[in-house]
């Protein structure tokens, strides 16, 4: 089974293939401390009209979302 390191992940956009949005890229990751196990990835939300007005809220995609993660992508399926 291949394995890809944090760093990694990072540098992969995220496409939701069921509406074709590009989301951006990883933020940040939650893992299970437990068992050591990816448990969602975090997509910064946006800022809103030149910072002026605040910031989007982050996205949280977890595992079950997650249809592949490739080379240079992350294809996701969620509403």
């Amino acid at each position: 089974m291949a394995s890809c390191g944090i760093n990694e992940i990072r540098n992969k956009e995220i496409i939701n293939v069921k509406t074709g949005v590009r989301l951006g890229y990883p933020a940040d990751v939650e893992v299970d401390l437990e068992t050591g196990r990816l448990v969602s990835i975090i997509v910064s939300g946006g800022y809103k009209v030149m910072g002026l007005f605040g910031k989007e809220n982050d996205i949280e995609i977890k595992w079950e979302n997650i249809k592949t993660i490739g080379d240079d992508l992350i294809m996701i399926e969620m509403d």
